[in-house]
């Protein structure tokens, strides 16, 4: 699962992301109101944590420009400002959760676990589909009630594939989910098509049918 921390203050970024990549999530930075819009224009997440308060800009311009856009990332906004005005402001602009800081980092765990069920799997911690039953606390998979050994990259590349079930996803979207900010660094996908044939050979292995079809030229689709 990909996190997007916008949060200015350096510090308290990196204690959240290294709290949230023990966690096994994905996360990506920005300290400011620019590079926030940049990213928020260019790539998808699951859950973005917003500051209101920006050395550039104000946060809720970014929630705004999100809705105004048609974006589903869930959002919490995580502010010093716990004022009324600025709650209902944010949940009214379409934010998910709000969390006054100072807040402690397990609660703020809980809290994205929440939203992103509520966005992507119906508000259950557990959804099946066919032969799978996926478990996205624990973040285990399993096929015919058979636990398969996944890594964490392989458990995230299958899920992301299967909430865009019936979709093409394009190499460029699956490796960002993969590797985040490093994709741009990679010269070609030789290493998606590593990942997807390790996944598709532990499924198989499991009793899995085949779904996970290479569209030529354009990327994969979880086929169902």
């Amino acid at each position: 699962m990909k996190i997007l921390i916008i949060e200015d203050e350096k510090e308290l970024s990196k204690s959240i992301v290294a709290y949230l990549k023990a966690e096994a999530y994905s996360c990506e930075v920005a300290g400011d109101f620019k590079t926030a819009m940049e990213k928020t224009e260019s790539f998808e997440y699951d859950c973005i944590l917003l500051d209101i308060s920006l050395p550039d800009g104000n946060g809720l311009q970014v929630l705004k420009e999100l809705k105004a856009n048609h974006k589903t990332d869930g959002v919490i906004i995580i502010s010093a400002h716990d004022s009324m005005d600025d709650r209902i402001a944010g949940l009214n602009l379409g934010a998910d959760d709000y969390l006054p800081k100072p807040f402690h980092l397990p609660e703020l765990s809980a809290r994205i676990a929440a939203v992103i069920r509520r966005r992507r799997f119906d508000g259950s911690a557990i959804f099946t589909l066919n032969e799978f039953r996926f478990d996205t606390v624990a973040k285990t998979v399993a096929v015919h009630n058979k636990p398969v050994d996944l890594t964490r990259t392989e458990y995230d590349l299958l899920l992301y594939l299967v909430t865009n079930k019936n979709k093409v996803v394009s190499k460029n979207a699956i490796a960002e989910r993969i590797s985040g900010e490093e994709a741009e660094i990679f010269n070609n996908f030789d290493f998606i098509y590593a990942h997807i044939k390790n996944l598709k050979k532990k499924l198989a292995a499991a009793g899995s049918e085949d779904y996970i079809k290479a569209i030529y030229g354009m990327g994969y689709k979880f086929e169902i």
